[in-house]
């Protein structure tokens, strides 16, 4: 698929990773929806970036919000080819502390966005690809969903947002099965350590610290270099049904 002739719905899209995939997007000369919460920082990014750049306001969560995004881009721009799943939360709570217990709301609130909006999201915007016109390879969409290491290495405090992580990472490959017949991939990423809103108030010599945990490059990651990866699956039609990791061979310790 290429780039130049690609509509994406970018949730989360409004900062970090999933700003920097809208922006390789529209650079590359393909249409972005950023569908995300923060209206200020979504409405000053689709600004900038012009006419093939607009955004809604959307709580993955929800059905009503995902359908309106869909039906804007749809109005807008016509068929979407892409979706990338940014939108997330994230959360640091042992199961068992000195002081109390893990909060279950929190909890569940953890596995509501991350895991149930992404596939909120997959399941509404699959319903509208497989109606798509297939291009010369049969292919009619990409999905792009956002794991972590967390899925793979939780430390302690990460049972929630792991256990979120690890959800997206496992149902990716049957979702991909299950879409073959449409034409549509289903693709997950799984960063490491990157230079996200997360992390933005951290001191500069901690995040040099956190940067030197990975073996190379010994930095962050740059989100970037996540969306130069969404922008290389959208582009390449082997790339079905995985969970690539974006980490610099980072294993995380147990804290």
């Amino acid at each position: 698929m290429e780039l130049s002739n690609c509509t994406a719905i970018v949730t989360g899209g409004a900062s970090g990773l999933g700003a920097a995939t809208v922006r390789k997007i529209i650079s590359s000369g393909g249409k972005a929806v950023i569908a995300d919460q923060n209206e200020e920082s979504a409405a000053k990014l689709a600004q900038e970036l012009g006419q093939r750049c607009l955004f809604h306001a959307t709580d993955v969560t929800s059905e009503q919000d995902i359908r309106e995004v869909l039906d804007l881009t749809k109005d807008q721009f016509g068929e979407i080819q892409a979706i990338v799943n940014c939108a997330g939360i994230v959360i640091a709570e042992k199961v068992v502390s000195k002081k109390e217990i893990h909060d279950l709301e929190r909890f569940s609130k953890v596995i509501e966005v991350n895991l149930i909006g992404t596939f909120n999201m997959i399941r509404l915007a699959a319903e509208r690809m497989k109606d798509n016109k297939p291009n010369e390879e049969g292919e009619r969409g990409v999905i792009i969903n956002t794991a972590s290491i967390a899925a793979f290495e939780g430390q302690i405090g990460q049972a929630a947002y792991s256990a979120s992580k690890g959800g997206v990472s496992s149902m990716t490959l049957p979702i991909a099965r299950e879409f073959a017949r449409h034409g549509i991939r289903v693709m997950a990423i799984a960063p490491g350590l990157f230079e996200t809103p997360m992390f933005a108030t951290l001191p500069e010599s901690t995040k040099e610290s956190l940067g030197k945990m990975t073996p190379f490059p010994q930095r962050l990651g740059y989100p970037e270099e996540y969306g130069e990866l969404a922008a290389s699956i959208i582009t390449n039609p082997m790339l079905n049904g995985e969970v690539i990791r974006l980490d610099g061979a980072i294993r995380m310790q147990p804290k």
